[in-house]
């Protein structure tokens, strides 16, 4: 399955031009038709979408859902979600496009994944907009298009405050249509499976006989992140507000762990252990044994066997 790591490949993969900026991108579907790849077999992106198609014919897959409104529609794509369409040459609207990078620039966004929860789902629901709502939309595309396009010097502070617009229309229109506290359980239940499943990885990963995986890096949250087919940011914002710990902080107190329990129940060396254990050298191994407990690992050694 192809991966896009930044709008620039996406773009470049779909055969319409580059963005005019690395980390946001806006477009109507009108001046994408006469070159965009009209089917796009399966793929993911690693950053947020939000469209509204008001016109248009053919097949779109969000996520899991394959049956889309047959009126004006919104639809959104979170990073690593997976992606997919066969399409007539006749969709019209807009879509905006934003990378972590973006929102790490704003004040506006330091809370995205709570204020909009429904961009963590891996449920994301496309949903139909009311004829008397489709233009109110397509006047903040089309603000955030002439500010994108314009040469003020301060075009993207216009730009954040249009696109929060555009997320909270989205939000109303999203809880209008759907039912609250079923959003709410299925956002709280997929949370906790997707805590369950990271902390299974970070387990199997420090495995003595777990399969070596070439450049991984196992103290990474990314890493995990990467296996689990969600965003660094989405797996860190959901571990710590479901454990008011950080995603680093368990990878690291596993490790802690697994290193006391070899240093005190193995005759293995240091350089042993700090291999095992995914670190690059034994000093490394060992800055980080005393960062964390204040001893070398030889000092806590002998501290247990004494």
């Amino acid at each position: 399955m192809k991966h896009f790591r930044t709008i620039t490949e996406y773009c470049r993969a779909i055969q319409i031009s580059k963005p005019r900026y690395p980390n946001f991108d806006i477009r109507s579907f009108s001046e994408n038709m006469p070159t965009v790849v009209k089917k796009m077999l399966p793929f993911r992106h690693e950053f947020y979408a939000i469209a509204i198609k008001a016109e248009g014919e053919g097949k779109v897959v969000s996520g899991h859902h394959t049956d889309f409104p047959d009126g004006a529609t919104i639809f959104f794509n979170s990073p690593f979600q997976i992606l997919s369409w066969d399409i007539l040459p006749n969709w019209e609207g807009f879509y905006v496009m934003f990378s972590t990078d973006f929102l790490a620039k704003s004040r506006h966004f330091t809370d995205l994944l709570t204020d909009f929860p429904f961009l963590k789902l891996d449920k994301t629901i496309p949903f139909e907009v009311q004829k008397e709502d489709v233009n109110k939309l397509l006047t903040i595309y089309e603000n955030i298009y002439q500010e994108y396009h314009g040469s003020h010097s301060d075009n993207f502070q216009f730009i954040e405050v249009y696109v929060l617009l555009l997320l909270h229309h989205v939000k109303r229109y999203f809880y209008q249509q759907v039912d609250l506290d079923d959003v709410q359980h299925q956002i709280r239940t997929a949370d906790l499976k997707l805590l369950t499943r990271f902390q299974t990885s970070i387990q199997t990963s420090f495995y003595p006989n777990a399969p070596a995986e070439k450049f991984a890096n196992h103290h990474s949250p990314r890493y995990y992140a990467e296996k689990l087919h969600i965003h660094p940011n989405h797996l860190n914002a959901m571990v710590k507000e479901i454990t008011g710990k950080t995603a680093s902080h368990h990878i690291q107190q596993h490790i802690l762990q697994l290193a006391k329990s070899y240093l005190a129940q193995t005759e293995w060396s240091v350089k042993e252990i700090a291999y095992t254990l995914h670190f690059d050298s034994p000093n490394n191994f060992s800055a980080f044994f005393k960062k964390h407990t204040q001893l070398t690992p030889l000092t806590y050694r002998n501290s247990i066997q004494s």
